[in-house]
């Protein structure tokens, strides 16, 4: 099984992604958790380029090119090898972000950014994708608290230092993705608690689990 999160910056992903594997660790699957863009020896580098906010004039398609070569590299190396393997991975972040962030918030061609998935990574979509949806100035807020008291590096906050109205480009792109795939989208409402989403997110994934097998498969 193939699980993603996705959402604005300071909508919790990496906090709930540890929660979402000791839940389904109990459940008696095996979890790969990772990330993007990094995952990978090669991805960390990228990542590196990606979210320096020194690289603040990076063109857009060079962007776009960037994350790609980033998932080509991690899909191959540890995500195809995982789900093959009848693991579950755990993914912050996959290819939604760049369809919302370089599509929808940067202005490139949609289609574009479709077909290069497509034909690089064959259109691999998750089973399941948790979107942990937050008003932007909600979430640029935890995020600029997580920077100032040192448990971010300010070393990865290219795109917090975005204009309030690309994130709110990036959170309508999401909703409407969410909206045209309700059978892979689960939105969750991200303003709440930790506890709260927590459970929120173990009550949808009680429920995909009981129509899936339990050998962690990928389906």
């Amino acid at each position: 099984m193939f699980i993603t999160l996705e959402g604005i910056e300071g909508s919790g992903k990496t906090t709930q992604m540890a929660h979402i594997a000791r839940f389904l660790e109990s459940r008696g699957r095996t979890c790969v958790q990772t990330r993007e863009p990094g995952g990978t020896g090669i991805g960390e580098k990228l990542r590196a380029i990606l979210l320096d906010p020194a690289h603040r004039h990076l063109a857009p398609g060079a962007e776009l090119l960037l994350y790609t070569a980033d998932r080509v590299q991690h899909v191959q190396e540890v995500v195809a090898p995982a789900l093959e393997a009848g693991r579950t991975v755990l993914c912050d972040r996959f290819f939604d972000a760049t369809l919302v962030y370089q599509g929808y918030a940067r202005g490139l061609d949609r289609h574009l950014v479709q077909t290069l998935h497509n034909l690089l990574l064959g259109g691999l979509k998750p089973d399941l994708t948790l979107l942990l949806d937050l008003d932007p100035e909600a979430g640029l807020g935890r995020a600029w608290r997580q920077l100032d008291s040192g448990s971010r590096g300010d070393g990865e906050s290219r795109f917090e230092k975005e204009a309030l109205a690309f994130h709110r480009k990036v959170r309508a792109g999401y909703l409407d993705l969410a909206a045209g795939e309700p059978q892979r989208f689960a939105v969750v409402d991200a303003a709440r608690s930790e506890a709260a989403v927590r459970q929120t997110i173990f009550e949808i994934l009680d429920r995909r689990l009981n129509r899936l097998p339990t050998s962690g498969a990928a389906v």
